[in-house]
């Protein structure tokens, strides 16, 4: 039986991975390249919760898309940052890297389907 995840339980994801990717900047080195990382981390990290708000409310289904695309692809950019952070061994062998890395992976397949369903309706 398949397991289908309510808007609340989404959202909540989506904060948790947004706290998630703060505390991997947080672990990251101060030099030029983990700083320019971060800061591009920080905003594509935790726009998808900001702007799942903004997909619940939204005012046609047209709408509703095109926020969930913007959802994911800052998803997206987040897992290429991600996997360059990883590349580079700016966080070694972080547990947290790899936590963030895997819930970036699902939360794109889960938006997919999304877009995909919304598209459909």
């Amino acid at each position: 039986m398949e397991y289908i995840m309510n808007t609340k339980e989404l959202e909540n994801r989506l904060i948790s991975f947004a706290a998630l990717i703060i505390n991997v900047i947080n672990e990251l080195p101060n030099t030029k390249a983990a700083n320019h990382l971060s800061g591009q981390l920080v905003r594509s990290g935790t726009s998808p919760a900001l702007n799942y708000g903004e997909a619940r409310g939204a005012e046609s289904n047209k709408d509703f898309v095109h926020k969930l695309q913007i959802i994911l692809k800052e998803l997206r950019e987040s897992l290429n940052t991600l996997k360059i952070i990883e590349l580079a061994n700016l966080s070694p062998i972080s547990p947290l890297l790899n936590k963030s890395l895997t819930e970036c992976n699902e939360l794109i397949s889960i938006f997919v389907i999304s877009v995909r369903s919304a598209k459909s309706a």
